[in-house]
């Protein structure tokens, strides 16, 4: 399916099914096809993402993944008071891409076309780009500082998993790249490759703990989370703000995405959204179904002691490693910034 099939789909759901509501404010593209031509086919494990904006201080919980007219769509809601303020949306590294180029679906007060016109204005200029970098680096130095050594095995390690993945979004956001979510790795990998800076990219791998990952060890690892994915999905009753994640139709995204990479040789790229949707799965597990958890706990931990995490002791370890490593990698990110010539 192109691009521009799936966008229509997703408009089409959005005037039906949410534009009539009376707290809807209009909605948006966003996400890894945001400024790629209609023309361009969807590739396997991609979806469309879409922002609903509501009126109403609360948005409801995050509707998720789902297919509809054959395209897998995501729908996000957020008030509009998160947006309200241009200073405040080009500050957001995951709020800012979004507007950079007009992904407006619709808008009946107009209101976020005058945020997305500003928003795009002053996207590039160097002091927001530079909010926006520490604006992540601040992200990753509270995430990593609080996690919660009482919460279950799998939490932990969602945690200092995802905080840990969010180095790359320091470098791709200097470099005025979307910060995707599950192919950040390859991203910022290419990304570097094209700035000619690739020496800190096995920096980044090494504290992932899979810079010396093979392709077998990794596709191990994929037919063990294919095995708790199915089981998980067939289980899951509690939602959660990733239960949508965690379905037959994201199956694609979470497995034959990750395949695909392996084979393209990016097998270490795979490892981060493997480890995330590992986890995932199993916090499902242990609220749905804790003796089928259990049974498959063993797959779980080889997964994360190949990663080099054996205990609590061992995450913060290896968490206080990435903190150690923050002032390197800004150095690398006011490197692409000055280097940057979109900046402004």
């Amino acid at each position: 399916m192109k691009i521009g099939t799936a966008r229509a789909a997703a408009t089409e759901w959005v005037m039906q099914c949410t534009s009539q509501e009376a707290w809807f404010m209009g909605a948006y593209f966003s996400g890894s096809t945001v400024g790629q031509p209609d023309d361009v086919m969807m590739s396997v494990g991609s979806d469309i993402d879409v922002v609903v904006v509501t009126s109403e201080a609360k948005p409801p919980l995050k509707l998720g993944k789902f297919i509809y007219r054959d395209a897998l769509i995501e729908i996000t809601f957020l008030t509009w008071n998160e947006i309200a303020s241009a200073e405040e949306v080009l500050t957001s590294y995951h709020l800012a891409g979004s507007f950079r180029v007009d992904t407006i679906i619709a808008d009946p007060t107009g209101q976020l076309r005058g945020l997305q016109q500003k928003v795009s204005r002053h996207f590039a200029e160097r002091e927001w780009v530079w909010r926006r970098c520490e604006n992540v680096r601040q992200k990753i130095e509270h995430g990593l500082r609080n996690i919660d050594l009482t919460a279950p095995w799998h939490d932990q390690i969602m945690a200092w998993l995802f905080m840990t993945g969010v180095t790359t979004h320091v470098l791709l956001v200097a470099a005025l790249r979307n910060p995707t979510v599950r192919l950040r790795y390859l991203a910022v990998y290419n990304m570097l490759q094209e700035f000619g800076r690739t020496d800190i990219y096995p920096e980044l791998l090494r504290l992932l703990g899979c810079e010396h990952w093979t392709s077998q060890r990794t596709s191990h690892h994929l037919s063990a989370l294919a095995r708790t994915f199915d089981v998980a999905a067939a289980h899951a009753k509690t939602p959660f703000f990733f239960s949508s994640d965690i379905t037959a139709a994201s199956r694609p995204i979470a497995i034959d995405g990750s395949r695909n990479l392996i084979r393209d040789g990016y097998h270490r790229e795979a490892v981060f959204w493997i480890g995330a949707t590992f986890a995932r799965c199993h916090k499902i597990l242990s609220t749905d179904a804790p003796k089928l958890q259990v049974e498959l706990a063993p797959a779980f931990e080889e997964f994360v002691i190949d990663l080099g995490i054996t205990s609590s002791d061992t995450l913060v370890r290896r968490a206080e490693d990435v903190l150690q490593f923050l002032p390197r990698l800004w150095d690398e990110a006011e490197s692409i910034m000055l280097a940057n010539r979109e900046i402004l």
